[in-house]
């Protein structure tokens, strides 16, 4: 039987795109594992679609850098090293206390009242540990939070840099401790934008992505001896 499940065609987005997403979605949960390699026929006999989609879906996915596609030997679930990720958190950990804290100085009153409403939201998932909901609810968080700071470049280098990790969101946020932790970090960043803390905004920004870094290697630890 195969990892993945048909797509159910009815949507008005190419085809190309919908696969995209399935096996976009697939790696970010786990199904498709790093290292992994990925087969043209077995994937559309699993989807339920030609191999041209498939094959279209394969090259979107090496452009974001969730495949690496290796001459003469395929396409494969792209892996990620420890290095990567102290790599990407450095740049990650000087770019959110940024956007942390302009969004102290430039916040709106709505902008900041939608904040505290998905506080509340992610509260409540965790309480009902609706998974999914968690993760849609934090990625709505922290987009609303780069928005209020006003600087459209800096939204788009921070959105690049997290899209990397986004297939380890839902292993990160598994970690026993972490869902309860990530609420209080987020209650501390809110806290201090509504007072226009700049400062006080950054730190608790920092201390965010150094506890988020931290809990994503113990997970990957932990995964890796089971």
């Amino acid at each position: 039987m195969g990892k993945l499940s048909p797509i159910q065609l009815d949507t008005y987005e190419p085809l190309r795109e919908v696969v995209s997403e399935a096996l976009r979605e697939a790696i970010r949960s786990g199904v498709l594992s790093p290292g992994e390699r990925l087969m043209e026929i077995q994937l559309s006999e699993e989807l339920g679609v030609s191999r041209t989609p498939v094959r279209e879906a394969i090259r979107k996915l090496d452009q974001e850098g969730y495949v690496i596609m290796m001459p003469r030997r395929g396409a494969y679930v792209a892996s990620i090293t420890i290095r990567d990720i102290n790599e990407i958190f450095e740049i990650r950990r000087a770019l959110e206390s940024l956007s942390s804290s302009l969004a102290a100085e430039r916040i709106s009153s709505d902008e900041l009242e939608t904040l505290q409403r998905l506080l509340v939201e992610i509260g409540r998932y965790i309480k009902a540990k609706d998974m999914e909901k968690i993760v849609e609810t934090d990625i709505k968080f922290h987009d609303m939070l780069y928005q209020a700071s006003r600087n459209e470049r800096l939204v788009g280098v921070i959105s690049n840099l997290r899209e990397q990790l986004t297939r380890f969101r839902t292993l990160s946020m598994s970690y026993p401790g972490r869902l309860e932790a990530t609420l209080k970090e987020h209650k501390a960043m809110v806290d201090a934008i509504a007072k226009g803390d700049a400062e006080a905004a950054k730190e608790a920004a920092l201390v965010h992505m150094e506890h988020s870094e931290q809990t994503l290697l113990d997970a990957m630890e932990t995964r890796e001896k089971k």
